[in-house]
């Protein structure tokens, strides 16, 4: 073969992996030129994090892990498998932590998985009791990769640590963004850092308040052995205290998992994950009919100052909040501003665009508060993306779930999923229509016979994007402890450059 064919046809698959297709062209007469749109395929590996559930000796944690069953019959036909470990904890060495001679890192038995998936389809369980249960690390291969999803839910009955803490493990990445943290008093918020690899990460942390950028050395090049987890109390990362601080990771070099733990003195805690990326538009799904207290916090990573429209999306449409049309957030700078009790009985959703026509980029959380007086709950909902192909929340029970679903653009269709119950059950599955510019909050299907917990994979059916979270509600005494999972694309799927070659006509 002559070596100038060799190089048109390394170009041509140079180009489709940036491009996404891929054309080749023969040289000489009757050449032929074929083009092939790339294939969405199955993931053959999938990684998620899962932090440490927390300091309390009254934690009760379950583990779930579960992966849907596919259309297609896996990513590459084998079995595979889903296993999470165990992996260290310990405190990072900031100013206030140095004076601490009581630091403790956390035991792990790396060789003992915590939680094994044997099966597509079926929820795979697990229970911690404590503060010293660690942070998890896992990979799912096989057919078990595609949309392979595993949720930590932690119940506290008491302490400034009380409440009902739920987070969908992570998968590791470089940049993270969490509007909705605080260096207040009666705040104590935690950084939660997970390395999955073989080799140490370093991590950078930024704060960044209502006035600018929170001055501080200490957040600067902290070192994340390799599978191991290191928290960091945001407190002692600054001397400035703030009720609405926006938390920006970052590493330098290797990957991390990251989550912010939550605790507020009088309305206990959960976790708080990552933003969706920064875009000029922006949806919270899933704010609870009952809440109480709805808080906004938003911020802009760039240069140009934000001016943002509020709609809620409701059962019947999208209305402006009272008082609270538009919101004006300066670069650089963490906006707060308290909705009060948004929804007014009526479950709905958040939908933040640009006020201006100017396309800047934000990112956004909510914390909701349900309950009253010394009964009360606090939850987080960050920016969203859409269910897009599929999406999963696992660990639901037999009560206490609800699937808020809203179409932020045009009307949308998905089929939700119940699986299979952990300790038995029949699948089940229901179609729903969202109307364009509302939110459907719904109690969603439950197994036939189930015993144990389920997962619910929501898939779009037709129609415009859709939006979902899951609120899981487990009430005691008389306090509504609860937690909201949003449920972005799981990312079973990758899009493949597909080449199509005819090399008949190509010489010695």
């Amino acid at each position: 073969m002559k070596s100038t064919s060799l190089s048109l046809i390394a170009g041509a698959v140079a180009l489709a992996a940036v491009t996404g297709f891929a054309a080749v062209t023969a040289p000489g007469d009757g050449g032929t030129t074929q083009a092939k749109a790339a294939e969405r395929l199955p993931v053959e590996r999938s990684s998620l994090l899962c932090p440490a559930p927390g300091l309390s000796d009254l934690a009760e944690t379950t583990y779930t892990s579960f992966t849907p069953l596919a259309k297609s019959g896996g990513a590459d036909g084998t079995a595979g498998a889903a296993e999470l470990g165990s992996t260290a904890v310990k405190d990072a060495d900031t100013k206030k932590d140095k004076d601490d001679k009581d630091k403790k890192t956390k035991k792990a038995d790396p060789d003992k998985p915590v939680v094994s998936l044997k099966e597509p389809g079926k929820p795979a369980t697990a229970e911690a009791s404590g503060g010293d249960a660690p942070a998890l690390v896992g990979t799912a291969t096989g057919r078990l990769a595609p949309g392979w999803t595993a949720q930590q839910t932690t119940t506290v009955e008491a302490g400034d640590s009380r409440g009902l803490l739920g987070v969908s493990c992570t998968a590791p990445d470089t940049d993270f963004w969490f509007p909705a943290a605080s260096t207040a008093k009666s705040r104590e918020d935690y950084v939660h850092l997970t390395n999955p690899d073989d080799t140490a990460a370093v991590a950078d942390i930024e704060l960044y308040g209502p006035d600018g950028t929170l001055k501080s050395d200490v957040g600067e090049g902290i070192t994340v052995p390799a599978r191991s987890g290191v928290r960091v109390l945001i407190s002692t990362l600054t001397s400035k205290a703030a009720e609405d601080v926006t938390v920006h990771v970052t590493t330098r070099t290797g990957r991390v998992g990251a989550v912010v733990r939550a605790a507020d003195s009088e309305n206990g805690s959960d976790w708080l994950t990552a933003s969706a990326d920064p875009a000029s538009t922006l949806v919270l799904p899933g704010i609870p009919a009952d809440a109480t207290s709805v808080r906004l916090v938003a911020f802009v990573p760039g240069e140009d100052d934000a001016d943002l429209e509020l709609k809620l999306l409701g059962k019947t449409g999208a209305i402006s909040p009272a008082g609270h049309e538009d919101l004006h957030v300066k670069s650089r700078m963490t906006a707060g501003v308290d909705l009060k009790n948004l929804t007014r009985g009526e479950a709905g959703s958040l939908l933040l665009k640009p006020a201006d026509g100017k396309t800047t980029p934000v990112v956004a959380a909510l914390r909701v508060v349900r309950g009253k007086g010394d009964k009360q709950e606090v939850g987080y909902i960050p920016a969203t993306g859409p269910v897009g192909a599929q999406a999963t929340a696992a660990d639901n029970r037999a009560k206490g779930s609800v699937l808020s679903l809203t179409a932020p653009g045009a009307a949308g269709s998905v089929k939700v999923t119940a699986s299979a119950g952990s300790k038995g059950g029949t699948p089940v599955s229901k179609t729903y229509q969202v109307g364009a510019g509302t939110t459907l909050a719904v109690t969603p299907p439950v197994p036939a016979g189930l015993k144990g917990t389920y997962a619910l994979t929501v898939e779009t059916q037709s129609g415009g994007p859709v939006h979902a979270a899951r609120t899981l509600t487990v009430p005691l005494d008389g306090i509504p402890m609860f937690t909201v999972q949003t449920l972005p694309d799981d990312g079973g799927t990758v899009e493949v450059p597909a080449a199509e070659q005819d090399l008949s006509v190509l010489d010695d």
